[in-house]
C-alpha cells in the first residue's frame, strides 16, 4: 500500500510542479506571485473540453488547444493588467492578481455553469501490474507529460537564445538591456511560459479524474504555491521536487493519518517549511 500510495502522490505531485513552475518563472523575472495560476489550470482543462465534446477534435488536438488558451490568457493579464502595473507598489500587481482569479472563476461559471463537466474517456485504460504496484497507462502519461514538460523547460533554459535571455533578465534587468535584450519580451515568454505549465497540469487533472468545473484550479493553484515555497521561489527544480513532495506526503497524510485531512496536509507543510527553512529546499 506504501509505494501504490506513493505513485498516486507522483500523480497528484505532477501536477502540483507544473503549477509551481508556473509560480517559479514569473517570480523570477518580475519578483511576482501570480495568485490568478490556478485559472490557468482550470482555462487548459475547459479548452480541453471544448476541443474533446464541442469541437469534436482530436486528444492531441484539443491538448494543445488548452494549453494554447490558458497561454493566451497568460499572456493577456501580463500585456494588460501586469505591464501597466509594472512600476507600481508590489502589492498593487498582487491585489490585481487576486482580482483577475475571481473575474475568470466567475467568466467561467458565467459561460459553463456550475455543472461539472465530463467528457468522452479516450485514453487507454489499461492498468500494468509491476510487483506491488498497479499504474494505469493514465497515470503514466500524467507522469511523464510532466517530466517531458520539465525536461523541455530545463533545454528551452539553458540551450535556446531566449530562455538565456529571460534568465539574463532574471538575474539583472538593466545589465541584460544594456546588452541588447528587451526586459519586456522575456517577460511575456514567462507569462507564455507559465500559462502553457500551468494549462497542461489543468488537462492531466481534468482528464485523470474526468472532470471539469469552474473552481477546479483553486485547491491545485494554492498547493502549486506550496509547493514552489518548498522547493525554494524562484527555483525551478525547486518546484518540481517541491510539487512531487507535497503530492506523495498527502497522499500518505491521507492513507495513514485521515482522509479527511487531505487537502490540509499541503499548508500544514507550508507553514513547517516557513518556520524552519523560508527559503525552501533549493531557494538560495
Amino acid at each position: 500500500m506504501f509505494w501504490q500510495q506513493v505513485v498516486n502522490g507522483l500523480v497528484s505531485g505532477s501536477a502540483y510542479a507544473l503549477v509551481a513552475l508556473g509560480y517559479a518563472l514569473i517570480y523570477g523575472v518580475l519578483g511576482l506571485i501570480n495568485l490568478a495560476q490556478g485559472e490557468l489550470f482550470m482555462a487548459g482543462a475547459f479548452g480541453l473540453w471544448i476541443g474533446a465534446t464541442l469541437l469534436h477534435l482530436s486528444w492531441p488536438g484539443a491538448v494543445l488547444l488548452g494549453m494554447l488558451l490558458a497561454g493566451l490568457i497568460s499572456l493577456s493579464m501580463e500585456k494588460f493588467v501586469f505591464r501597466p502595473l509594472s512600476e507600481k507598489n508590489p502589492l498593487i500587481p498582487m491585489l490585481a492578481a487576486i482580482g483577475l482569479s475571481i473575474f475568470l472563476q466567475t467568466s467561467a461559471l458565467l459561460f459553463f455553469g456550475p455543472e461539472t463537466k465530463p467528457f468522452p474517456f479516450l485514453l487507454p485504460q489499461k492498468i500494468f501490474q509491476l510487483g506491488f504496484i498497479k499504474l494505469s497507462a493514465l497515470q503514466g502519461i500524467v507522469i511523464c507529460s510532466a517530466l517531458l514538460m520539465v525536461f523541455f523547460l530545463w533545454w528551452y533554459l539553458n540551450f535556446s537564445k531566449w530562455g538565456k535571455g529571460l534568465q539574463a533578465v532574471s538575474m539583472d534587468k538593466e545589465a541584460a538591456l544594456i546588452i541588447g535584450i528587451t526586459p519586456n519580451f522575456c517577460v511575456s515568454q514567462a507569462f507564455l511560459l507559465s500559462g502553457l505549465l500551468s494549462g497542461l497540469g489543468g488537462i492531466l487533472m481534468a482528464a485523470y479524474y474526468n472532470a471539469t468545473y469552474p473552481y477546479m484550479g483553486i485547491l491545485p493553484g494554492l498547493k502549486g504555491f506550496c509547493a514552489a515555497v518548498l522547493g525554494g521561489t524562484g527555483s525551478v527544480f525547486g518546484a518540481v521536487v517541491g510539487g512531487l513532495i507535497l503530492g506523495i506526503a498527502e497522499n500518505l497524510g491521507a492513507a495513514y493519518i485521515s482522509s479527511g485531512f487531505k487537502d490540509g496536509f499541503a499548508f500544514t507543510i507550508l507553514i513547517l517549511i516557513l518556520l524552519i527553512r523560508p527559503k525552501g529546499i533549493l531557494g538560495k
